[in-house]
């Protein structure tokens, strides 16, 4: 099932009884400091990776969590960062998965560029002169 519920909530709107291992998360909503999208549980029980320490700790999923004791930095698997460089492990097929995304300018940046490339090698997509 995929689902997406941006929401300005301050606690939990996914509960952990809802969630198999095997499923994975992309957490999005909570992009600011006490704001929470999911049950504590959730995060407790899964490989959690994140885009960036600093901001995922003060803005992200895992802020409410952390600042109330209900989960530990050792939770934390690691950063996507990591994970593409296989410095830490990714997905697993009887684990729940959760990625804590933040919102780096240069990951976007990034997966553009191979989106690019990718339409260009395939001929696809239309081609734009915004300053011509």
């Amino acid at each position: 099932m995929r689902a997406h519920w941006p929401t300005p909530a301050s606690a939990p709107v996914v509960q952990r009884a809802w969630v198999r291992p095997g499923a994975h998360i992309n957490a999005m909503g909570a992009d600011a400091p006490g704001k929470q999208e999911l049950d504590p549980g959730i995060l407790r029980d899964a490989r959690v990776i994140i885009d960036d320490w600093h901001q995922a700790t003060e803005s992200g999923e895992v802020n409410v969590p952390l600042h109330a004791g209900a989960l530990r930095r050792e939770h934390i698997q690691g950063t996507l960062g990591e994970v593409v460089a296989g410095k830490s492990s990714g997905r697993g097929e009887a684990v729940i998965t959760v990625f804590d995304s933040t919102g780096l300018a240069i990951q976007d940046v990034a997966l553009a560029r191979v989106i690019y490339a990718a339409a260009r090698e395939r001929g696809a997509g239309t081609a734009f002169d915004f300053f011509g």
